[in-house]
């Protein structure tokens, strides 16, 4: 099987490339696709490995190599590969959504000066399609992930706009695979370690997200090998019922 995806730009991170966790959780639904998974983007984990920049609003061929496997090309350059995988990941105890929403202020997604590619941009990535400050409300998720006393990591208070529902009211897989992504990276810098850019991400989604839900989205360091830096990231409907968790890799300098 052989098909094409374009990544728009509004789902970027870097400037110029787009968000690694929607580009992620967008391959996915490929290879759901191709094997003729549950379109809501539940049942099985898939680890996407990103191995170039994935361009914005420029074609890229997606070749299906089997069922459980295929890849993303931009010409002969090789954009990132999608497989099934079991994923084994213990899940901390949330903050409340309070609690996390009190936090806010502190997450690096709105602190000044901390990014040199956006002049005069707020946060660590402003325009970053997940934690970007200065996209507005109806085009970017605005996942402020935060310390929160108490909890060994950082945490968002996150309201979806209802401009991100689908016709049933539920968040695309590609948008609750992007709202898991950068806090992974924000959990790193809780503890004073920068990362760069992610490199791999295995996610599972367990149930649909209802986009009126009141989240708490968590992010957690597992470890450092070398120069890979090792995340878990985890949703909560308004029920406290965990709904999406993630396991990722983020490539940095060996300390």
């Amino acid at each position: 099987m052989q098909s094409s995806i374009v990544i728009e730009a509004k789902f970027r991170g870097p400037p110029d490339s787009g968000n690694g966790g929607y580009i992620s959780g967008a391959f996915a639904g490929h290879l759901f696709a191709l094997s003729g998974a549950p379109s809501d983007g539940t049942g099985d984990a898939v680890q996407v490995t990103l191995r170039a920049p994935t361009p914005l609003d420029i074609e890229m061929q997606v070749v299906g190599v089997d069922a459980d496997h295929l890849d993303v090309k931009q010409g002969e350059v090789l954009i990132a590969q999608a497989e099934r995988i079991e994923l084994d990941l213990d899940v901390p105890t949330p903050p409340s959504f309070a609690d996390a929403a009190a936090a806010a202020g502190e997450s690096p997604a709105l602190m000044p000066g901390l990014n040199s590619l956006v002049p005069g941009g707020l946060g660590f990535h402003p325009i970053c399609f997940c934690c970007g400050a200065d996209v507005d409300a109806s085009e970017g998720l605005r996942v402020f992930a935060a310390p929160v006393e108490g909890f060994d990591g950082v945490a968002a208070a996150w309201q979806p706009d209802a401009a991100f529902a689908d016709d049933e009211g539920f968040l695309p897989s590609a948008v609750v695979w992007a709202a898991l992504d950068c806090p992974g990276q924000f959990a790193f810098m809780n503890d004073g370690i920068r990362t760069g850019l992610l490199g791999r991400m295995t996610a599972k989604i367990l149930k649909p997200v209802a986009a009126s839900d009141q989240i708490v989205v968590i992010g957690w360091c597992i470890g450092i090998e070398g120069k890979k830096h090792f995340a878990g990231t985890a949703m909560f409907n308004q029920q406290g019922e965990c709904c999406a968790v993630s396991k990722q890799v983020w490539i940095g300098r060996q300390d």
